[in-house]
């Protein structure tokens, strides 16, 4: 039972794969990869741009906390000026703090930078493969059609396609119908003319129509035997006459 199974199985397989090859379309499959690469692709100089931006963002936190610093520091030279220490003192340590994050910030630029290179790079490799690809599907998709063409011109030469054995076989079947209704119309006109079939157009019967033939039989000899005595007569006159 497994074996049967496992045999039908199979067959199912083959022929669904075998009705897969027949629909699919190398070129709808190769601009469909096509698109998914461009995607991929866009997807790439996105992440780019998203790095760049939030590069940008960090910029601009630290340029504020870099004036902040300069403002810090020229508050504490103030204030130990005018002998304030206390003063000086907390806006030295605010100054500390400011410049820690400066450089937390400047680490995650670096990341960022070094990101956005790796991204850079990518985006440059993928790129050339699409490029590439693009260049290859649509000498494939060339390829493609000229053999289809090939194939479709061959079999109209030959007469193997589908489409040519379906037109032979309705050149066949109208050949046969064509000869079947000659064959019928000789076999009525024979069997008209020999009287099997009775003529229903026609207000005469079987028996009127034989005696129509015997009279007109009769006519035909009744004026052949005047042209005979008529052509007789003549001959004698001339035969007086000489």
């Amino acid at each position: 039972m497994a074996g049967l199974m496992s045999r039908a199985s199979t067959v199912v397989k083959a022929k669904f794969s075998k009705m897969l090859d027949k629909a699919e379309n190398p070129a709808e499959t190769l601009d469909y990869s096509y698109e998914k690469q461009l995607e991929l692709l866009q997807n790439v100089k996105r992440g780019i741009a998203d790095v760049v931006t939030a590069k940008k963002r960090l910029e601009l936190q630290e340029t504020q906390l870099q004036q902040s610093v300069v403002k810090l520091d020229t508050q504490a030279r103030q204030a130990v000026a005018a002998g304030r220490e206390d003063l000086a003192r907390q806006a030295l340590e605010r100054k500390s703090g400011l410049q820690q994050q400066l450089q937390s910030l400047d680490q995650q630029s670096q990341q960022l930078e070094q990101q956005q290179e790796k991204l850079v790079a990518s985006e440059k490799q993928l790129s050339a493969k699409v490029e590439a690809f693009r260049t290859q599907k649509e000498t494939i998709k060339a390829q493609y059609s000229a053999a289809e063409a090939q194939v479709r011109i061959g079999e109209a030469a030959t007469g193997i396609g589908e489409q040519m054995a379906d037109t032979g076989l309705a050149i066949q079947r109208a050949k046969d119908k064509t000869e079947q209704m000659q064959a019928r119309a000789s076999a009525i006109d024979e069997l008209t003319t020999s009287g099997a079939l009775e003529d229903f157009t026609s207000d005469q019967t079987e028996l009127d129509r034989e005696l129509g033939q015997i009279a007109s039989q009769s006519q035909v000899d009744d004026e052949l035997a005047k042209m005979k005595a008529e052509i007789g007569s003549g001959d004698k006159q001339k035969e007086l006459q000489q």
